[in-house]
């Protein structure tokens, strides 16, 4: 029996190895395609901060001219993951928050509280071209100036592989892991143009967030698994929940 993960590459490999360090097997289906764009490099502009809310976003800007202008300025990570990604990337002033946007603007505006960022400096938001909430909109209601730059796109994959296919035909699968309510809507249009829509939503299905869960709760799944915080340990552990004897 396998493990099916969503996730987008490059970090799906990553999710693959932990997994398979616990003894599962696991079907790779990335169903979202990463795609950079240019960021525009501005050298008459000053920002106080960066802002990201995913490691994509440093993975986009990494090479790029605008990126080496930005080392030295703090950088406010989403999470542990997106802070490490920061400090490979060369920047060494990284704050991190706990996990999901609300944690990040409740980070922003506490250090602005406490005089250690000034509310009238700009931050620059390296955003993907869509994002589950507007983070943006948010810190400029509370009076903070930002400058949205979008660094990169996560494009839809429309189809499964046809080794995830064969699995599901086979009864392979026994859980599917979600990152994101958009590669859960991908997965769920990808598996009802494969016509495995019905056994795909039979499964237990272990998503990274509430937000997460409602997507495939809304599509019709009924054993809906949400991680505690919006992390991987989190994630991992609500998968062991959703496979044990007691949740069958």
């Amino acid at each position: 029996m396998a493990l099916l993960v969503t996730r987008p590459q490059p970090d799906n490999e990553t999710t693959a190895a932990a997994l398979r360090a616990k003894g599962y097997e696991v079907l790779l289906a990335p169903m979202l395609r990463f795609e950079a764009v240019a960021v525009k490099d501005d050298p008459q502009a000053s920002y106080g901060a960066v802002v990201v809310t995913s490691a994509n976003a440093l993975r986009a800007v990494a090479g790029q001219t605008a990126s080496a202008r930005l080392l030295d300025l703090p950088l406010f990570a989403v999470g542990a993951r997106t802070a490490q990604s920061a400090r490979d990337s060369g920047f060494r002033n990284v704050i991190v928050a706990d996990g999901d946007a609300s944690a990040l603007r409740d980070k922003i505006v506490a250090l602005a509280r406490a005089k250690q960022l000034q509310k009238s400096d700009t931050l620059l938001y390296l955003s993907g071209a869509e994002v589950a909430r507007d983070l943006a909109g948010e810190l400029r209601a509370l009076g903070f100036t930002i400058a949205t730059q979008t660094a990169y796109k996560m494009i839809p994959i429309r189809d499964l592989p046809d080794a995830v296919c064969d699995a599901f035909a086979a009864d392979r699968i026994e859980a599917v892991l979600h990152y994101s309510g958009r590669s859960a809507r991908s997965f769920l249009d990808a598996a009802r143009s494969a016509g495995i829509e019905i056994s795909a939503l039979a499964l237990p299905q272990c998503c990274l967030s509430t937000a997460v869960a409602a997507v495939v709760r809304e599509a019709g799944a009924t054993r809906v698994f949400e991680a505690r915080t919006p992390d991987e340990a989190a994630l991992f552990d609500v998968l062991d929940r959703a496979l044990s004897p007691l949740a069958r």
